[in-house]
């Protein structure tokens, strides 16, 4: 099985969130932390978080981005049962009866979300609708020139057939072409 974990390709995600996640933590998608607020109402780095955030379990810290890793069912018992004690820690479930239902269900959507090879990285994207908070996930992989993950390598989104229509080349401002 496959699951999520953080990872930090450079400091930004120290900037632009409240907490960033550690990397190599646990993540899920995170967005039932802003299903109580008015989405309207958030500003600066909330609103990042909420607009672009996986949440790291262990430290309920933000991460830009996640990647796809091998996982043990061991691993996946206890990330539901540290997601569980986590929500009743910071999100006043009441008990674990009551929390173990909802951390299974967030680990069950992010194992859905892991059909890919290992190490692919996906971004999320979300956005306040009539209907209620729409997530939109990317898959990114690196650049065949490339070894390794660094930022400005990722450029090809795969198999999303809601990707932007307009290409956005982060490579050509790297090297300073702003044409």
């Amino acid at each position: 099985m496959k699951l999520l974990r953080t990872i930090r390709l450079d400091i930004s995600d120290t900037f632009v969130f409240e907490q960033a996640a550690e990397p190599g933590e646990w993540a899920v998608s995170g967005a039932f932390m802003f299903a109580r607020h008015n989405i309207t109402e958030l500003q600066g780095k909330a609103r990042t978080a909420f607009r672009a955030g996986f949440l790291g379990v262990g430290s309920f810290g933000h991460s830009s981005l996640a990647q796809v890793v091998e996982a043990s069912a061991q691993d996946r018992h206890e990330l539901v049962g540290s997601l569980a004690s986590q929500l009743i820690a910071r999100c006043g479930a009441p008990d674990l009866t009551t929390a173990m239902p909802a951390a299974e269900e967030e680990v069950a959507f992010v194992e859905s979300l892991c059909e890919h090879p290992d190490g692919l990285l996906i971004a999320v994207s979300r956005s306040c609708e009539e209907t209620g908070i729409r997530e939109v996930f990317r898959t990114l992989r690196p650049r065949a020139d490339t070894d390794g993950h660094r930022p400005f390598q990722f450029v090809e989104v795969i198999g999303d057939d809601e990707a932007p229509e307009e290409h956005f080349d982060l490579t050509t401002l790297e090297r300073g072409d702003r044409t």
